[in-house]
């Protein structure tokens, strides 16, 4: 939207049969029909040998550009489909795609310049037209594009005056133009192909899907017509593997035979910081872990209620029991490593006696029973618990609901939940609060009025007082209850080089890693 037995050293020449058969590698989890079998990666040259990656949530779709799941782009972006602009691990935006840029001096207009000689994984060349495509496909009626709101409706016009430029007018200025075009949701699209873009996707990136196993895995190989540097990946590719169950996973880390463990639960993770095999990367991130709330759902629709339950909720204790610590507490949809951050969490301080207080002014009957959508993900498993009995404790009963993945998006995510514990993961994504049909329905034209203004604003000072006026607006309406801003803990086998540390945005740029 929206974290062992004894083996050879890594490098050992000898003994290669566990990841030249993925049945073998991840027999715990449960056998493999025999075709997975059959294609596992053979990693015949030690530097070069596939990846073998564990995310906890499986993605429903491979289009980053129109699923709502942050799981995709960890999947696909960089590694399959690629944008004009790329996002480093330090958050510098640097040229992908696109060659260069410049900004006209009134902050309306870009002109792009395109690499030469690019192609699709099927050959065809990746021109101008191939972007003016993208970027209308994600402007159309009816686009889901989760970058929509924030970058395509503000393209007032798209030029192509030749092959390798595409000139951009905006509405309004944008600072952060080069840096949503390097987000998932900005990846260029294969013109005659999008159609089957979330089940085949056709890129420019190193590698290319070969076999996807819905809830279980997805392997990826090395994908002909690469651009120039794509083509010097140097894993030979990479298996993505779906394990949410925290057990799961331990038992995976202890076998030994997976690389890279992504968000892996921090109070579980840390029994592993003397394992020779592997090494912890504690790492930043700007998700904002949340109680979301339904406001088309009485009695969340007032703001008192709202307010009761943020004070119910000790963030503290939340962030010690279940990230043991790592992570810091917010109050409203922005995260620490956003340019003129405000810590608001001080707004409601953890009080049951002002939270019974203020459901009684609501006239709430206690126990109010709601129920409390949780995901697959480890932080929402273990934080439901945390949050029912806080929530107990000033009358509240949350009834806990424990869904797959694709029934948090069948349901909470179409707006069929009255609360759910959700980390939203995508950087500046404040805008879902001016889309009053946004999943948590929260509708306020004065929040619209000042979106506005910010983005109309020409003046750093102006911006930086109204991006300061949008989080507290947020905050003072309780539009959801924001708990933590997570630190990314990743297990990474050691000898694996390239991998992230912060995450800037979710994305798993395996071409870039290499092994010892």
């Amino acid at each position: 939207m929206p974290h062992p037995a004894s083996l050879p050293p890594p490098d050992a020449p000898t003994r290669t049969t566990r990841r030249a058969c993925l049945a073998q590698a991840l027999a715990l989890c449960g056998a493999l029909p025999p075709l997975a079998r059959a294609q596992a990666p053979s990693g015949a040259k030690a530097g070069q040998r596939a990846v073998v990656l564990n995310l906890s949530l499986a993605p429903d779709s491979l289009d980053p550009t129109m699923a709502a799941a942050a799981a995709v782009g960890e999947v696909v972006h960089y590694n399959v489909l690629e944008g004009l602009t790329r996002i480093e691990e330090s958050g510098r935006v640097v040229p992908l795609l696109a060659d260069s840029w410049r900004q006209g001096r009134d902050g309306l207009s870009y002109v792009f310049r395109l690499r030469e000689g690019m192609r699709f994984h099927d050959g065809s060349p990746l021109d101008a037209q191939a972007v003016r495509f993208s970027f209308e496909r994600a402007q159309a009626p009816g686009s889901t594009n989760k970058s929509r709101r924030a970058l395509f409706d503000n393209i007032a016009a798209i030029a192509t005056p030749d092959a390798h430029t595409v000139a951009l007018t905006l509405h309004h200025p944008d600072v952060d133009l080069p840096f949503r075009l390097g987000e998932g949701p900005a990846v260029i699209v294969h013109p005659a192909s999008a159609g089957q873009l979330a089940h085949a996707p056709v890129g420019t990136g190193p590698y290319r899907v070969a076999q996807w196993l819905r809830g279980h895995s997805i392997r990826l190989e090395r994908a002909p017509h690469a651009r120039a540097g794509a083509s010097q990946a140097r894993p030979d590719g990479a298996w993505f593997r779906f394990m949410s169950d925290p057990q799961q996973r331990d038992e995976a880390l202890r076998s030994g035979d997976i690389d890279l463990f992504f968000q892996f639960a921090t109070n579980t993770a840390r029994r592993f910081q003397d394992d020779v095999r592997y090494q912890m990367l504690l790492g930043e991130s700007g998700g904002k872990g949340m109680l979301a709330l339904n406001h088309r759902r009485a009695p969340l629709g007032d703001v008192r209620v709202r307010r009761a339950i943020t004070h119910a909720i000790d963030r503290e204790e939340f962030i010690q029991r279940v990230l043991d610590g790592h992570g810091s507490a917010i109050g409203s949809h922005f995260a620490p490593t956003d340019r003129g951050f405000l810590h608001l969490d001080s707004l409601y301080p953890h009080d049951p006696q002002r939270a019974r207080a203020l459901l009684r002014e609501a006239g709430v009957r206690t126990p109010l029973r709601l129920k409390l959508a949780l995901p697959p993900a480890p932080y929402a498993h273990l934080g439901g618990d945390v949050l029912a009995r806080q929530l107990a404790q000033v009358g509240i009963v949350a009834e806990l609901q424990r869904l797959s993945w694709s029934e948090w998006l069948q349901g909470p995510f179409r707006g069929h939940f009255d609360m759910t514990l959700i980390n939203h993961v995508e950087p500046l994504d404040y805008l879902i609060y001016t889309d009053p049909d946004y999943y948590f329905g929260y509708d306020s034209p004065a929040f619209r009025v000042l979106a506005h203004e910010h983005a109309l604003a020409t003046s750093p000072r102006q911006r930086q007082q109204l991006f300061g006026q949008l989080q507290r607006h947020l905050a003072q309406d309780a539009a959801n209850a924001w708990i933590f801003t997570p630190s990314l803990v990743t297990v990474v086998r050691k000898g694996l080089r390239g991998a992230w540390m912060n995450y800037p945005i979710f994305a798993h740029d395996v071409g870039a890693m290499w092994w010892d």
